[in-house]
């Protein structure tokens, strides 16, 4: 038995979104970048999506499902993991209205460090970090796992900080993620951007963490290393044929 992951980050309504346009994030850290247009999806094609996997019998994996999975249990039928990293506001505007419309569970990686203090309104024009205020609201849907705590950020094309920093100091930054209580699941991570050195997964075996998350497509088995599990990115250009090949496993 065989899962996809699937791995989201912005949803926009179809009428806001431009893909030419430059689409800058609003964190708390003082960190400033753009979230490339492959990483948005419109909201028309995320309703489609979650609509075909419910009607088609999809079961949506907590995290402790995957666990239990590589210590030998099996998954259930049509099994899919929805991820979403870096908890923008349109986690909270729409993804969590449309999963709690077709009761599905799913998981959002956390960056603690970007997480604002006071909530705001919805902007269409930014990726605006949420507050632990508005993760809280929605834990009947999501769970909470570990995406840094301040270093989701990119030093050059192919690097980013958890590349270049001093194991002590990664594995610091791991266990002040974990302080945050929203983090329930403390021993799952995803490498920010995708980007690791071997080092990286060294050093959260040898913080015992049991699942870290790639930017690789693919499908996972029992064969998948668990601290490498791939993950299919869903951009705005994906039509719905190929959307149902990415979840069949």
């Amino acid at each position: 038995m065989a899962f996809s992951v699937l791995m989201y980050h912005e949803i926009r309504k179809g009428e806001d979104f431009q893909a030419s346009e430059q689409h800058p994030i609003d964190v708390k850290q003082e960190y400033n970048d753009f979230l490339p247009s492959p990483l948005f999806i419109t909201l028309e094609k995320f309703e489609q999506q979650m609509e075909y996997l419910f009607n088609n019998d999809f079961h949506a994996l907590t995290l402790d499902e995957v666990k239990a999975y590589y210590e030998g249990n099996s998954l259930p039928e049509r099994s899919v993991l929805l991820t979403f990293d870096d908890c923008f506001q349109s986690i909270k505007e729409f993804a969590y209205p449309i999963l709690k419309k077709y009761q599905f569970h799913a998981t959002a990686f956390v960056v603690t460090g970007w997480l604002h203090d006071s909530k705001s309104k919805f902007k269409k024009e930014k990726s605006v970090c949420l507050t632990a205020k508005d993760l809280e609201e929605m834990s009947d849907v999501f769970e909470y796992a570990n995406h840094t705590h301040l270093m989701h950020v990119r030093t050059s094309d192919s690097l980013s900080l958890l590349m270049t920093a001093s194991k002590e100091d990664f594995a610091n930054d791991l266990d002040e993620c974990n302080k945050n209580s929203l983090i329930k699941h403390k021993n799952v991570f995803a490498y920010p951007f995708g980007l690791f050195l071997e080092s990286n997964v060294i050093t959260l075996k040898e913080k015992g963490f049991k699942l870290a998350f790639t930017c690789e497509n693919g499908h996972n088995d029992k064969q998948t290393d668990s601290l490498l599990l791939k993950r299919n990115a869903i951009p705005y250009l994906m039509d719905l044929e190929t959307f149902k090949k990415t979840v069949t496993c």
